[in-house]
């Protein structure tokens, strides 16, 4: 092989999107694309950088008088996943700096506890103050 094309060298890698993903949710791997994160998955492969919706949600109306349907929908169908960063994520219980991190429902994240799977582990919390329950702080990610 003479040469080949990273598909992944600086930047966030692009997926289809399997079901609404908003920007600063952790997301999962599955078969044909990702969706957000679910509690204590061990298939968490990074954050959304951006909204999306897959194309099953999008609306396609036939607009009168149009030779084609229109669609309408304001997202795209796919979304770049970063794997590394300080990314603002969206806390599910409280946290401290410093402490480990595991995927709660819905993208977001939550304390380790005492003894976490290692595999579950996605982060660590970079804020100096702590994140309060629902609140949003600053959260490393390295996946790499």
């Amino acid at each position: 092989m003479t040469a080949v094309t990273p598909r992944f060298a600086a930047g966030p890698v692009t997926f289809t999107v399997l079901s609404a993903v908003v920007g600063g949710q952790l997301v999962d791997g599955a078969a044909g694309g990702v969706q957000p994160s679910a509690a204590g998955s061990f298939v968490c492969i990074g954050v959304a950088t951006s909204d999306a919706i897959p194309t099953t949600t999008s609306q396609t109306p036939t607009v009168p008088g149009a030779p084609v349907a229109v669609n309408l929908a304001p997202y795209p169908a796919q979304v770049a996943v970063a794997v590394k960063g300080v990314w603002p994520l969206t806390y599910a219980a409280a946290a401290t700096f410093g402490q480990r991190l595991i995927t709660a429902a819905n993208g977001q994240v939550t304390p380790a506890g005492a003894a976490p799977d290692a595999r579950s582990v996605v982060g660590i919390c970079m804020e100096p103050a702590g994140v309060a329950l629902g609140g949003v702080g600053a959260t490393l990610i390295d996946f790499s």
